[in-house]
């Protein structure tokens, strides 16, 4: 196994299923190797797909978790745009505008990280001042620091001790767990969280998980 060699990294990629589509639809299952002529061509479809395929990930949890009519509509219509790209040709996805694409989706998920956060008092100025949007995190021992509605947007939690800990409400877009610490952690209502954040954590059997994240065989 990958993990056994050394390669975790390796076994936490998810390609939220780009690598499939352009292959099979885009390619009709054409291997770049046997067709070395489609690889620059296959490959940015794939860096472009991949990205789409994430935010309407990303999107498909913020349209569950707002409270805000507006916001969802928002939210929905942004996904339309995404899934219509994704059913896109390849010079349809190499001439999209992705950074305005990735404006668009980070101001919805940012709208609504603060929308549910603020059900949790995240703004009543008792979290720890470490806390925040790219904290650097690492190693630290966060087992009796309140961490419910907590932004923790892009920080680093390389090797923190999360044992126990609820996450609840927690913002952990793009945030990296790599041997993060979560055994009993409780991140069933965290937001934002994907499978390769948490197959590059350690958790075990009582760390409790949203229900469209699945936990690694390795724990």
């Amino acid at each position: 196994m990958l993990r056994d060699r050394g390669f975790r990294g390796c076994t936490a990629f998810d390609c939220f299923g780009a690598g499939q589509a352009v292959s099979q639809r885009l390619f009709s299952g054409v291997s770049w190797r046997e067709r070395p002529d489609t690889r620059r061509r296959m490959f940015a479809a794939f860096g472009v797909l991949r990205q789409v395929h994430e935010m309407i990930w990303y999107l498909a949890e913020a349209q569950e978790r707002t409270y805000d009519a507006d916001i969802r509509q928002q939210v929905c219509d942004l996904t339309e745009t995404l899934e219509s790209l994704s059913r896109g040709n390849v010079d349809r996805l190499r001439s999209a505008d992705m950074d305005s694409v990735h404006a668009s989706v980070r101001t919805l998920l940012v709208e609504v990280s603060a929308e549910v956060r603020g059900s949790y008092f995240a703004d009543d100025g008792g979290l720890d001042l470490r806390i925040g949007p790219g904290a650097d995190l690492a190693g630290c021992d966060l087992r009796r620091t309140r961490l419910c509605g907590a932004d923790l947007r892009g920080a680093v939690l390389i090797g923190a001790d999360l044992r126990e800990c609820d996450l609840t409400a927690v913002d952990l877009l793009g945030a990296d767990l790599r041997d993060a610490r979560m055994a009993g952690a409780d991140l069933s209502a965290s937001l934002y969280l994907t499978q390769p954040q948490i197959a590059a954590a350690r958790g075990d059997a009582h760390t409790r998980l949203p229900t469209a994240v699945s936990a690694p065989l390795h724990w």
